[in-house]
């Protein structure tokens, strides 16, 4: 999903303002492949403004009576409560696995965020085969309780419970990220002054992880508005949804493409809104002096009711969806489930989703440079363009390549050209984030010094600057990786015929409520997932200790 990025350490495009505007001219081999980055991000978005606005108002017209309004509403509301909910499980679970004394803080630390390598397709079919009447819940329950049936799990409370689950380390992952670089002096002075710890967290540590929240906050509600799997199998008729089945069913299109438009607009609104909330307060140090890590703070009588709740969490997000797909695996090889089609699947998601790693980090490379060492209004346009990925919803994207495949570029219609296009256009922000944060850390005097020694500026970054920007470059491919390897609807939507990933096989099966089939490929996937997740917080200072 497009909105994944900023949880792999996608950073926000930095204010103009703080850059140098003595920057010299960029080189061709940075300026020229930025610029086409630039064009290639806006393809999808501009086609759909086209096609709506050449329909004239009978999109308009069609978006009236396909009651937009209440699908609006319902994924708004979806948005916000999924949202507010990862804000109250993660926040306590990063201060628990971060500040304080917790039993086996390290392992939680870990595992509290394994249920990011879930695809929510995957969380859906497991909410589905184990809470829905008849399911395995009530299996278990009707022999010493005699419960008959289970109440409806399908529509907005599945939904819900499902992407609440799945979503929170986004909101986790960020917050502690915040609370790794909280300056302990405000809180010990605040202490000093008699305060207490929940009144000194409330009110002194808190506000400095608001923008930390915010941005977890932001990225747990684009995610929602792009979801497409779980929405689809418990029935709940988000937008994505909602567009996927005017693509399926309807001869004309338009409509489809319209109310993707309105998708992306309320996909924008939901950014404005985060920038406003953001506000323009300043969190960094003000002071000299070294910077210490904050103290552990004594849990006392509330270590056990701590420690109840963090397994509560880990319990339902992670190991719940493990122990029902194990549970239908064992049974689907008992009962003699054919599991060939696994092997194909996995090979092509390792090969697609390494092709997308591989060219995201390419287009993202001239992007970052541009950025970082050549600051102008050329290169915070190009910037800001490279980040309207973030906005996109998958569906959205692969619809508009649909359109313009189909008219105007068939040649690459239904290849891997351009479903690999679609993950750069969905994915870029991930990889130019780490990228660019990756190229802050190398001094610009090293590159220097290698031109004053006779070097071109191309044989500078490529015996200088690229080596030591790997790591960067390692976690931004990993990210973008990962996030490939669980993309739903792109695949779905773009793939080409007979092109099967373990993504749309696990789809395929859990659609048909073929649970025991879709088992093998959702583990494999999770756990190929999981490789890429502990490349990624290997980085964490609590983890390297």
């Amino acid at each position: 999903m497009a909105v994944e990025l900023g949880a792999i350490g996608a950073v926000a495009p930095a204010s103009f303002r703080e850059r140098t505007l003595s920057a010299p001219w960029p080189p061709l081999f940075v300026l020229a492949p930025a610029v086409l980055v630039g064009a290639a991000m806006l393809l999808p978005l501009g086609y759909l403004i086209w096609r709506t606005l050449g329909a004239g108002p009978e999109a308009w017209d069609l978006l009236a009576r396909s009651h937009v309004f209440g699908t609006l509403f319902r994924t708004t509301v979806l948005a916000a409560t999924v949202t507010g909910a990862t804000i109250a499980i993660g926040v306590p679970l990063a201060w628990l696995t971060i500040r304080t004394d917790l039993p086996l803080r390290r392992l939680w630390a870990v595992l509290t965020v394994l249920p990011l390598v879930i695809p929510s397709y995957v969380g859906g079919m497991v909410v589905v085969a184990a809470l829905r009447p008849k399911g395995l819940l009530q299996e278990i329950l009707s022999g010493p309780f005699g419960v008959d049936r289970l109440p409806e799990i399908y529509g907005f409370p599945g939904a819900f419970l499902t992407l609440a689950l799945l979503t929170y380390p986004y909101v986790l992952l960020s917050t502690r990220a915040a609370l790794w670089n909280v300056d302990p002096a405000l809180e010990e002075a605040s202490r000093g002054l008699g305060r207490g710890a929940w009144t000194t967290f409330r009110r002194v540590t808190l506000p400095q992880l608001r923008p930390a929240i915010a941005a977890g906050a932001l990225l747990v509600a684009l995610y929602t508005l792009s979801d497409f799997g779980a929405v689809s199998l418990l029935r709940f008729d988000s937008f994505t949804r909602v567009i996927f089945l005017q693509y399926e069913s309807a001869f004309n299109r338009t409509l489809a493409a319209a109310s993707s438009l309105v998708l992306v607009a309320l996909a924008l609104g939901i950014l404005l809104v985060e920038a406003r909330a953001r506000g323009r307060a300043r969190y960094y140090r003000s002071g000299a002096g070294a910077a210490r890590r904050p103290g552990v703070v004594r849990l006392g009588r509330w270590r056990w009711p701590a420690l109840a709740f963090v397994v509560a969490v880990v319990a339902l997000a992670l190991a719940a969806p493990i122990s029902v797909l194990g549970y239908w695996l064992v049974r689907g090889v008992q009962a003699g489930e054919p599991l060939r089609l696994v092997g194909e699947g996995a090979l092509n998601s390792l090969y697609v989703s390494s092709l997308a790693a591989v060219a995201t980090v390419l287009a993202a490379l001239p992007v970052a440079i541009l950025t970082v060492r050549y600051p102008s209004w050329v290169s915070s346009l190009l910037e800001r363009v490279s980040y309207i990925g973030f906005a996109l919803p998958g569906i959205a994207v692969a619809l508009a390549l649909v359109f313009f495949g189909a008219r105007y570029a068939t040649p690459v219609y239904q290849t891997l050209g351009l479903l690999v296009f679609a993950y750069v256009v969905l994915f870029l922000p991930v990889a130019v984030g780490a990228l660019r944060a990756s190229l802050q850390q190398v001094h610009p005097h090293v590159e220097e010094a290698a031109r004053s020694l006779g070097r071109s500026p191309l044989r500078v970054f490529l015996t200088v600057t690229l080596p030591l920007m790997r790591w960067g470059i390692l976690a931004s491919a990993a990210g973008v990786f990962l996030i490939t390897m669980k993309e739903l609807p792109v695949t779905l939507i773009l793939s080409p015929i007979g092109f099967k990933t373990l993504a749309t096989s696990t789809w395929s099966a859990a659609s048909a409520a073929f649970f025991a089939q879709a088992a093998a490929p959702a583990l494999l996937l999770m756990l190929v997932s999981s490789v890429a997740v502990g490349l990624l917080m290997f980085r964490e200072p609590q983890l390297r200790r």
